[in-house]
Formats: structure tokens, sequence, C-alpha cells
């Protein structure tokens, strides 16, 4: 008895000892949160409403904020468009302008990739005709033959986004436009798209390249487009993806860069320059690098 009560007052001790110096779940909690926000701190500064930047080989978050905030993404829908199409159809395929595709760029003021009536191009020249100048004609047209028609194709969207865990996503129209609806994402939701839309080889082939020609034959003519991206060639291994604006959107980015074998990947929405979204995100594409170079692994 004398020898187990002796045992019973030291486990006893021991407990409280263990007790004492045991860090409370809430102080651990703590901790965390305060380690992420000194990390972000030394992140360069962003303007735009909301963004989300994460290094999509390890998984790591780089920075936050207003993430999962539902705003408007502008042309940023397209992104989700291509990848779609991408799904339904082959690139090789070939499509026909009607009057109705390019009526819907004119009459809502949107920008074009110039398409005209009766012209037939491949799905592949339709998708750089979508990405690269943002061509609310060449969106239209492949919404209408993949959906078939806006609304079909809208609810592919839909389900595809549910399918990939965008839980905050709801798209309204294949182009972003206001109207009928230019439907919600988050800078969180779209960065996850981006990052399964640039596993596609046809997307990332397209949202990387900085001009795209297309030459005349007889059954189209020649078009020339220009990517909106401005980091295509300025900032080092960026791979894409897409611009966006629209009033109630802001001036939108989408963008991804390849540095040291890992791939960046970042979204912002809601700026209010054009320009400096690019600026941003090319200040916050070189941090991210300097913070895999040192091997930093630190979720923010």
């Amino acid at each position: 008895m004398r020898n187990g009560g002796i045992r019973l007052i030291i486990c006893a001790a021991l407990a409280a000892l263990a007790t004492g110096f045991a860090t409370p779940a809430h102080a651990q909690q703590g901790n965390q949160q305060l380690s992420r926000r000194l990390v972000q701190q030394d992140a360069p500064a962003v303007a735009a409403r909301a963004a989300y930047l994460f290094d999509a080989t390890t998984g790591t978050v780089r920075l936050s904020k207003q993430a999962t905030r539902r705003l408007p993404v502008a042309s940023l829908t397209k992104v989700m468009t291509a990848y779609v199409v991408l799904r339904e159809a082959k690139p090789d395929d070939v499509v026909t302008i009607n009057s109705g595709d390019v009526r819907h760029a004119t009459t809502n003021g949107a920008t074009a990739a110039n398409l005209r009536a009766g012209e037939r191009l491949t799905v592949r020249d339709l998708l750089y005709g979508a990405m690269l100048p943002s061509g609310a004609d060449a969106t239209h047209a492949l919404a209408r033959v993949y959906g078939p028609g806006d609304s079909r194709f809208v609810a592919k969207m839909n389900a595809t986004a549910r399918s990939l865990g965008l839980t905050r996503t709801r798209y309204g129209n294949p182009d972003g436009l206001p109207k009928p609806s230019p439907g919600y994402s988050t800078a969180q939701d779209q960065a996850k798209l981006a990052e399964v839309a640039l596993r596609d080889p046809v997307l990332l082939a397209i949202a990387s390249t900085a001009r795209h020609a297309v030459a005349a034959s007889k059954v189209h003519l020649a078009h020339v487009w220009t990517n909106s991206n401005k980091l295509l060639g300025a900032s080092a291994g960026a791979v894409g993806l897409k611009t966006g604006y629209t009033q109630a959107a802001g001036y939108c980015l989408s963008f991804a860069a390849d540095r040291d074998g890992h791939r960046i990947v970042g979204v912002l929405l809601g700026d209010s320059s054009a320009t400096r979204r690019f600026q941003t995100a090319a200040r916050l594409l070189n941090w991210a690098g300097e913070q895999t170079a040192g091997g930093g692994s630190e979720d923010v």
C-alpha cells in the first residue's frame, strides 16, 4: 500500500508538471496566426480588393487578402469557358461564325477578336481569339456550339465549378459581361481554377502566347491577336493567364509563372488601376520566388 501510494503521488506530480508546461490549444492557435501575419507583412503591398497567391507545386499559400469574398471577375470568366470547351471539343474542330456572334460583341461594347459572319475557324484559333484579345465574339461562338447555347453552356460551367470544388463561384454567362448576369467568384476559387486549367497543354500553350497570327485562307480572313497579359515576356517564367475588366469588377488578373521548378499562381480582383495589377503581380511573383528559394513554407 505504501509503495502504491508513492507511485500515485509521483504520477499525480508528473501530470501536474505536464499540464503546467503544456501550451493551451488557444495559445498555439494564436502563435500560428501571429506567424502567418508576420510572414504576410513581408509581402508586397496589394491595392486590389482581393488577392490570392500560392505555390501550386507544394500547395503552400503565400498570400491571402479577402480571398473568399464573392466578387465579379469580368473576363477571368473566359478561363472556365476555355476549360469547358476543351472538355467538349477537339482543338481542330471547325466552328462557323454567324451574325449573332459578331453582334453580341458590338451591342455589348465588348472587346472582340474582329470575326466576321461566315468565317470558319478551328476551336483552337477561336480559343486564341477568346483568351488573347478577350474576344466576346469568339466566346459567344464557342458557347453557342458547345452548349449548345448560352444557358446550357453556363450550366456546364457551373457543374464544372462544383466538380472542381469552387464552392463560392457561380457563372452567369460565358464571358463575364455585366448582362444578363456577371456571376461571381473569389480570388481563391479563381486561383484554384487557374492551376487546374494550366495543366491542359492546349490551354497552357494559348495562355503563354504573346501574339497569335492566323493566315488568310479560303474559309476565313487573316487575324492577328495580341495577348492583353503584359506579364508575358516581362516577368520571368510567366505562363499566363487572363486579364479582365468591367466597371463593377475593376481590373482583374489571373497569373502564373514557373520559378525554380515551382509554379506560382495568383489572382488579383478589383484593382482600380490597369497598370498596377501587372506591377503588383510581378512583385508578388518575385517575392514568392524568393520565399521558395529560401525554403520558406509558411502558410499565410
